[in-house]
């Protein structure tokens, strides 16, 4: 997985013109892109879309946030239409993950899904708190599929005037956007790199995902269809990655045996074996 739209869920026309694209999910969103008083009509709406035909995207939903005592409402709401997973946002640790599990083992059970079936990701650095609680993730759950890093929700936990200039994030989002890609890796999940919010600038999101890629994210969140193929395509490997990637595989192919080899001039091991793997999609 690569890209994940945002859609707001009381929009259904956008969420047909979202299921068009290339996105590889689809996050319909009952959270802030729903003003309090829509919320239960985006609930019905949401459920409408999840009943619809299913196209190539996996579906997840976005439910308000545990503090708001809404996230139960929202589960029991949208469970009945089996969405692939749930979008957990301002997430403080492990702790959330397992209380949306527990409740997700009940609507599961109820609908007579695949109990554990339904995934969560967590949008793990909207508060100044949740930084502390990204080493809880690891074995919270068999259902946790990501880690996402954001920094609107950030801003204002934290009392910033500002987020990033030129391009660049200030030193406190670089802060969280690191911890949450090694809470990732720790978990073994995928790492989710935020949203790009400057929606004209196409040039500025490709070298956003490319240095997202570069650090390890292997999946970015959005909010513009017209930023689905530029991040698909930057995430995508390069001629030159292609090629070494078969060349390492190939050589551990040829010598089983072997902890660490030769190759065009510079020591392999290991390590760059399982790098080329994910690299070439094998694992």
């Amino acid at each position: 997985m690569r890209s994940m739209l945002f859609v707001p869920g009381d929009s259904p026309r956008k969420f047909e013109k979202a299921s068009q694209g290339n996105a590889d999910a689809l996050i319909i969103d009952v959270e802030d892109s729903v003003v309090t008083e829509k919320k239960d009509e985006a609930r019905k709406l949401t459920l409408a879309m999840l009943k619809g035909p299913r196209g190539p995207h996996q579906l997840y939903v976005r439910v308000n946030a545990l503090d708001t005592g809404m996230t139960l409402v929202d589960l029991a709401a949208v469970m009945p239409g089996v969405p692939d997973g749930i979008v957990l946002p301002k997430s403080q640790g492990g702790d959330d993950v397992r209380q949306v599990a527990l409740w997700l083992d009940a609507f599961e059970a109820a609908a007579g899904s695949e109990v554990g079936s339904t995934r969560i990701v967590c949008v793990a650095t909207e508060t100044a708190g949740s930084i502390f609680g990204l080493g809880t993730y690891k074995n919270c759950s068999p259902r946790l599929a990501g880690l996402m890093w954001g920094a609107e929700d950030l801003s204002a936990s934290i009392g910033a005037t500002e987020k990033a200039s030129g391009g660049v994030f200030h030193s406190p989002y670089r802060l969280a956007r690191d911890l949450c890609l090694m809470a990732a890796a720790a978990a073994e999940v995928a790492p989710i790199d935020t949203v790009y919010t400057d929606i004209d600038n196409l040039a500025g999101l490709e070298a956003e995902t490319r240095a997202a890629r570069r650090d390890g994210f292997s999946a970015k969140a959005l909010i513009h269809p017209k930023h689905v193929d530029i991040v698909n395509a930057a995430f995508a490997p390069t001629d030159a990655e292609r090629k070494w990637a078969e060349k390492v595989i190939a050589a551990f192919a040829g010598n089983p045996d072997a902890g660490t080899l030769r190759l065009d001039g510079q020591m392999i091991d290991k390590p760059h074996l399982r790098a080329a793997q994910k690299i070439l999609g094998q694992t």
